[in-house]
């Protein structure tokens, strides 16, 4: 057992410990499944798998609370699968390696994996222990949260018994949420022709070093995007070193976390040190710009094996063109709550393969008219270049409904466990509520859990003390529902 074992509440850490120690990146959860069906069974609960992998587990209400209306507590099994540079953590086989560092759990050098890890090992905590007084009690845990959503999206019908479901996917202590952005992804797709590198000089030009952290959560705070800036960067390029061709481009690697790297291999005539003296004053422009935002950026060139063939001209300069003026981060802020961003959008992958450039945009809005403002306004920057555009995947927001017996509930305990009332807030990022909402349409819903700050990256850390007190709200109200 690791150090983390010993922190308080115990079986809880214990059961992140296991979490970590069996790989569970999005589509690759059936193995932490497994694991979580076989122990559920030889404790005697009854549990189930559905079509698409989902796992329910019910609960008999402890002493005294048979009569209590039933309550659903819902986590994702998969986490998001991001590694420092230069680390060769296989997510698919590898364990997550948490350590303690001051009032903060972290991994070496990956994702941990607390979002939604943590809310799962409070939900599998409470199935374990038996001193915790609940109703009867069912946990549900969906698949491929990070990727789509789909477990949530395919859960079987009439499955659920519970009038009353917490959500344990929120990453602020004192805070409840009530409601979430919907979102949609988007494929952009540029076409390009190629022709055969007779070019002097061939390099990659990289751009690393940048926060990254989750689209929806960090969309606002100023974090830059390594593609979006690599796109600057490019285009600022063409109009001094015009001559310039692009073989590749890429960077980032899932669509919901801010790309952290970016890169473009590049071919050319001239002066290497006049190129390169260009990008480096463009590296002491960026940082300076940026000195508080993103104090890690670098920029620079690197030699590379000369590319057999390049982008011709014009799809050089339409691809440079295109990502450069591709809107990105927040597009309006809500006028119906304060301080909550309503839309926005954030590319999060790209990649060249022999006759396309393939970008991955993630689109999120409270509103379905603010998320169908925003693929319109994709569709007609991509026509103007040329380019393809396709969505798949839509999520609903989840509508807040502010009156519910259980947000007052949790308001109570809460004001209880802290000392002063929790904000009542809306999320900007994703939660599976919206489609369980629609699902089950008259369960009522909130969502809490413990501080997590920057999900999605290998920065990823939650905070020791804010767990303990997660817990005790998360026990407090569970032991308070009332009868039916």
């Amino acid at each position: 057992m690791s150090e983390i074992t010993t922190l308080q509440p115990q079986l809880l850490w214990q059961w992140f410990e296991q979490i970590c120690a069996i790989p569970h990146p999005s589509h690759h959860e059936d193995k932490l499944a497994n694991f979580i069906v076989n122990w559920a069974q030889e404790k005697r609960f009854f549990v189930e798998r559905d079509e698409v992998g989902n796992v329910l587990i019910r609960k008999p209400a402890s002493t005294g609370m048979e009569h209590c209306i039933p309550v659903a507590l819902q986590a994702h099994l998969d986490m998001v699968p991001q590694a420092n540079e230069g680390n060769s953590h296989d997510f698919t086989k590898d364990p997550i390696r948490p350590y303690i560092d001051g009032d903060w759990v972290k991994a070496q050098g990956t994702t941990l994996g607390a979002d939604n890890g943590i809310g799962l090992a409070s939900c599998l905590a409470v199935l374990e222990s038996d001193d915790i007084a609940h109703p009867p009690l069912e946990v549900l845990l969906t698949m491929t949260e990070e990727t789509g959503m789909d477990g949530a999206l395919n859960l079987r019908r009439n499955w659920l018994q519970s009038e009353i479901l917490i959500n344990t996917d929120t990453e602020e202590i004192g805070e409840i949420y009530i409601g979430c952005a919907g979102g949609i992804n988007a494929e952009l797709e540029i076409p390009v022709q190629r022709e055969a590198n007779t070019f002097a000089h061939s390099f990659q030009l990289v751009l690393k070093g940048l926060r990254g952290g989750h689209s929806g959560v960090d969309i606002h705070t100023g974090r830059a995007n390594a593609i979006k800036m690599l796109a600057r960067v490019l285009a600022k390029l063409s109009q001094h070193q015009s001559h310039f061709r692009l073989a590749e481009i890429c960077g980032g690697s899932i669509r919901n976390a801010i790309p952290r790297e970016a890169a473009a291999i590049l071919a050319f005539d001239g002066e290497v040190n006049a190129f390169a003296s260009t990008v480096q004053n463009l590296q002491v422009l960026l940082k300076e710009e940026l000195a508080i935002a993103e104090p890690n950026l670098t920029l620079f060139l690197e030699p590379i094996t000369k590319p057999q063939s390049v982008f011709d001209a014009q799809s050089t300069q339409t691809v440079i063109n295109l990502l450069n003026a591709l809107p990105n981060g927040v597009i309006r802020n809500s006028d119906v709550i304060k301080n909550v961003v309503e839309s926005s959008l954030s590319i999060g992958v790209l990649k060249t393969d022999s006759a396309h450039v393939q970008g991955t945009i993630l689109v999120r809005s409270l509103i379905e008219s603010g998320k169908a403002y925003v693929t319109e306004l994709l569709d007609s920057i991509a026509s103007l270049a040329g380019a393809k555009t396709e969505f798949s995947a839509p999520y609903p927001g989840w509508k807040p409904v502010n009156d519910s017996a259980i947000l007052k509930l949790s308001m109570k305990h809460y004001a209880d466990v802290l000392g002063k009332q929790p904000d009542i807030k809306v999320i900007h990022a994703g939660l599976e509520c919206g489609l369980l909402k629609e699902h089950y349409p008259n369960i009522e819903m909130v969502s809490f859990g413990p501080t997590i700050r920057n999900a999605h990256s290998p920065d990823e850390k939650v905070q020791i003390s804010t767990v303990e007190t997660y817990w005790d709200l998360l026990t407090r109200v569970l032991g308070d529902i009332s009868a039916k």
